[in-house]
């Protein structure tokens, strides 16, 4: 039994890949092997050219490693959190005070800087988390569901915080199985299930892989009539199923349906005015559905 076989990165600087799949797939002992903090049955893996097996300490030099969940100590207040761990990064005393501020203007948590680290919500707790791991100015980040539990405003804030982090030149590794949020943040994602990686590639062609294997849906409005037009396209060969939704059609056509322009066709020709024609576009959680159930095996 394997918690994790045949997963292959190569990530290089600047890169922020998402590492996609559910609970239990094997995306934090992934992490985990990467920050050294496990050994692998097998298998071999290099951070900035250092093997996990011969150079453990010279790669935590390198990586900032942000757990799902992490504690704060109650008696310290943000800046004496930041100073503590500064000094274990062994960050010289007259440094020190310098770049804890820096990494709370970084995060944005310059106005939390002399509260108590246990009154912090949930997001500036996770934005605290991360100026920790940055205080050593790690080249890799592997930040485990930075996401998980935060609420829209603080998910917006912590994406922000992701792309500054790559634009500064840092690889980062997230994880997450809040999928629609990392195609706005990484360039490249990784699907992983059951411990395998399913597939590993940039966010465009992951939906191009997948698009072959899939039904289109087009999205449709029209001037009026919508009750004719939804039993004409029921009708027609290349559509598969209709559905009527508020003021709007839904049709989903066949997977092998190919050119289907001549639906547009046969509704103006029936005097049907249309308002709106749109093929529904993929997004990186239709194509994580696609993959986990098999439509992505013939590629």
């Amino acid at each position: 039994m394997y918690a994790i076989r045949d997963i292959n990165l190569d990530l290089g600087q600047g890169d922020l890949f998402g590492f996609i799949g559910p609970n239990g797939a094997g995306k934090t002992t992934t992490m985990r092997i990467i920050a050294t903090l496990l050994t692998p049955t097998y298998g071999e893996a290099y951070v900035c050219g250092y093997s996990i097996y011969t150079h453990p300490k010279d790669i935590r030099r390198l990586v900032g490693y942000m757990p799902d969940f992490f504690g704060v100590y109650d008696d310290m207040t943000v800046i004496e959190y930041l100073d503590f761990f500064a000094a274990a990064y062994r960050i010289a005393p007259q440094a020190r005070r310098k770049r804890c501020d820096e990494m709370l203007e970084v995060v944005d948590l310059e106005f939390k800087r002399d509260a108590y680290a246990n009154t912090l919500s949930r997001g500036q707790t996770q934005r605290l988390g991360l100026a920790r791991v940055l205080l050593h100015d790690p080249a890799v980040l592997l930040l485990d569901e930075p996401l998980s539990g935060l609420d829209p405003r603080a998910r917006i804030e912590m994406r922000a915080l992701m792309r500054r982090l790559g634009s500064m030149g840092k690889t980062v590794i997230v994880s997450s199985h809040i999928l629609p949020e990392l195609a706005d943040v990484c360039n490249k994602v990784g699907i992983i299930d059951s411990g395998k990686m399913i597939a590993s590639d940039d966010v465009a062609s992951m939906i191009r892989q997948v698009r072959p294997n899939m039904a289109i849906l087009i999205e449709l409005a029209v001037q009026n009539q919508l009750d004719a037009a939804a039993k004409l396209l029921s009708n027609h060969e290349l559509v598969q199923a209709v559905d009527v939704v508020a003021q709007s059609i839904k049709a989903t056509l066949k997977v092998d349906a190919g050119d289907y322009s001549s639906l547009a066709t046969m509704l103006v020709g029936n005097g049907i005015a249309i308002k709106r024609f749109a093929e529904e576009e993929i997004n990186l959680e239709s194509a994580f559905m696609a993959f986990t159930k098999g439509a992505g095996a013939k590629i």
